[in-house]
C-alpha cells in the first residue's frame, strides 16, 4: 500500500495566496487529528546559522502556528542546539540568531524554546534497541510535546546527499550527546597548536574527562578517551576553538544512525505527527553554514504527509525532475530527470537512508502524489 504525499505549488492569486493554500495543505494532510486541545506542539524547524538566508521564511511558519492555535493547539518553535560551535551552538546565541533571522514572537507568533537546554544537555535517553543504537539521546521538550510539525528546509547536504524531513528530526532534534554519537565513536580532539591551556574546558567537563598537561613547558588540555561520554561541551566552551569533533563515520553508517535516532523521536508519537519540506531555495549544502550558494532548481513547492521516508522520497523527486537553474554550483548533469543530489555531491548515495527507514518501518518509499 502507497502513502499519501500532498503537495502545493507556488502560484497564488488574488483570491487564494500562497499562505491561503498552506493552511489547505495542513488541514488536507491531517492537522486536526494531529492536534488535540490544550496540545503542546514542537514546530521543529531549523533557524538557519548567522549569515545563512535560505531557510524558510518566517511569514510562513506564522500560517503553520496560527492554525495549530486554530487546532486548539499551543506551538512552540523549536530546534536542538549544534555540535560544532558556531551560532547556534548554546540556547542563548541559539535564540539570538533565530530572533535575528526573523523567528521572533511578533512575526512567527509563538514562542522559542530550545530543546535540549542552555549548553545541549537537556536531553531524554529513549530506548529503541536497534542495531546501531540500544537507546538515543533527544533533546527533552520534543519528547515531552504532545505533538510534533517537522518542517524541514529541503536542500542538499554533504553527508546525506539531501537534508529533508529525516535529517530535521534524527540531527536535528538529538542532544549535543545524540549528535556526537551519530557523527563519531571517539572522543573529540584537542588541537594543541591552539590550545593555550586557559583550563575552560577542564572547568566545564562533569566527567573529570580533561587535564591540563605540561607539553614543551607549556600547559596543555588532554582529553581522556576512558572517562569522556561524548557530551561535546568542551567543543563549545572553548574559547580557542582548539577542541573539535573526529568526523569519522562512513556515510552509510551516518545515515543509519540519522535514522535511528529518526525512530527515537518519533517513539510515543503515533498519530501525533506531520512532515512538511519546503523545496524552496534548494541550496547545495546545510543551512547550518554561515552563507549559502544559489538554489540549484527553482523554488517548487511545499509536500506534506504523516509518512515521514515518503515525504522525502517526494520531495527528493521533485527536485530531481526540474532543469538545474543557469549559474547555479552545477556546470554539468543538469538536465530534468538526473539526480541533482550525485551531481553536487556524486560520492553519496541519498537512497540509503530512505531505504534503511524503510527496513525500521518509519514509512514507505511508495506514494501517491495529491495535489491540493
Amino acid at each position: 500500500m502507497k502513502s499519501t504525499v500532498y503537495f502545493i505549488d507556488l502560484r497564488a492569486k488574488y483570491t487564494e495566496s500562497f499562505t491561503d493554500k498552506l493552511e489547505k495543505l495542513l488541514l488536507r494532510t491531517g492537522l486536526e487529528t494531529v492536534v488535540k486541545k490544550r496540545d503542546l506542539v514542537a514546530i521543529k524547524l531549523h533557524f538557519g546559522e548567522r549569515g545563512n538566508t535560505a531557510f524558510i521564511r518566517p511569514v510562513f511558519i506564522r500560517r503553520i502556528v496560527d492554525a495549530v492555535i486554530k487546532a486548539g493547539g499551543n506551538p512552540f518553535l523549536t530546534d536542538a542546539n549544534t555540535l560544532y560551535a558556531g551560532t547556534r551552538s548554546n540556547a542563548v546565541s541559539h535564540l539570538q540568531t533565530g530572533i535575528e533571522n526573523g523567528f521572533a514572537y511578533s512575526v512567527a507568533g509563538a514562542p522559542l524554546v530550545i530543546a535540549d537546554g542552555l549548553r545541549g544537555k537537556s536531553e531524554t535517553r529513549v530506548t529503541i534497541n536497534q542495531s546501531r543504537f540500544s537507546y538515543v539521546y533527544i533533546g527533552s521538550e520534543i519528547v515531552n510535546a504532545d505533538a510534533l510539525i517537522s518542517v524541514a528546509h529541503f536542500k542538499c547536504h554533504e553527508l546525506s546527499g539531501f537534508g529533508g524531513t529525516i535529517k530535521n528530526l534524527g540531527m536535528g532534534c538529538a542532544s549535543r550527546k545524540g549528535k556526537m554519537a551519530q557523527h563519531s565513536t571517539l572522543s573529540p580532539r584537542v588541537k594543541r597548536k591552539k590550545c593555550i591551556g586557559c583550563g575552560a574546558c577542564t572547568t566545564h567537563c562533569d566527567h573529570q574527562a580533561i587535564a591540563l598537561i605540561d607539553v614543551d613547558d607549556k600547559k596543555k588540555a588532554r582529553i581522556n578517551p576512558d572517562k569522556c561520554v561524548g557530551c561535546g561541551e568542551c567543543i563549545l566552551v572553548c574559547p580557542q576553538g582548539a577542541v573539535n569533533v573526529q568526523w569519522q563515520r562512513d556515510v552509510p553508517v551516518f545515515m543509519e544512525n540519522m535514522v535511528e535516532y529518526t525512530l527515537g523521536v518519533l517513539k510515543g508519537k503515533k498519530g501525533k505527527t506531520l512532515f512538511l519540506n519546503f523545496i524552496t531555495d534548494v541550496s547545495p549544502a546545510c543551512d547550518c553554514y554561515p552563507y549559502n550558494d544559489a538554489p540549484i532548481v527553482r523554488d517548487i513547492g511545499v509536500v506534506a504527509s504523516t509518512d515521514p521516508v515518503a515525504v522525502d522520497q517526494a520531495a527528493a523527486d521533485r527536485v530531481n525532475a526540474e532543469a538545474a537553474l543557469p549559474g547555479c554550483c552545477l556546470t554539468g548533469d543538469t538536465e530534468p530527470g538526473v539526480d541533482k543530489f550525485k551531481a553536487v555531491f556524486p560520492k553519496i548515495d541519498w537512497s540509503w537512508q530512505l531505504d534503511y527507514a524503510e527496513r525500521l518501518k518509519l514509512g514507505r518509499r511508495d506514494y501517491d502524489l495529491v495535489h491540493v
